[in-house]
């Protein structure tokens, strides 16, 4: 493999392809309630570590990881992409899940890059559930 470096730091004519991406997302003090939560939402277990969890959705993969760190998980964001934020937003609320885990929902609302749901989870952290505006 050979890399050149260019003025600002990138590499240049990189042979290396990024695969994937998959942030490893703090559960907070309730583990077992988010890994609950994550099913409900629609994540499918891939694999299971014990402190460590692989969820995936379609192309969407995180990693749940067994960390309780309230001031990470607050300055913690992440945004998946769906197909309709209107019905992701009811189906959330028709099953509950408000209740259920105690988490924050957003009104769907329109922003710049599309129409977003957001969801504070269980540890704090923020997702971005964002319909993808069309062209």
């Amino acid at each position: 493999m050979q890399y050149r470096i260019k003025n600002n730091g990138c590499l240049k004519n990189q042979k290396m392809k990024f695969l994937s991406l998959e942030p490893f997302v703090p559960s907070g003090a309730d583990f077992e309630g988010s890994k609950k939560l994550f099913q409900e939402l629609g994540f499918n277990m891939k694999w299971d570590a014990g402190d460590y969890i692989g969820f995936e959705n379609e192309s969407c993969k995180f990693i749940l990881q067994k960390f309780d760190n309230k001031e990470f998980a607050e300055n913690f964001m992440i945004s998946v992409g769906i197909s309709n934020a209107d019905e992701f937003w009811k189906e959330v609320n028709d099953k509950g899940l408000v209740q259920k885990y105690g988490i924050r929902l957003g009104e769907p609302s329109n922003q710049p890059y599309g129409r977003e749901v957001n969801i504070i989870d269980i540890a704090g952290v923020c997702w971005h559930f964002v319909q993808q505006l069309r062209d």
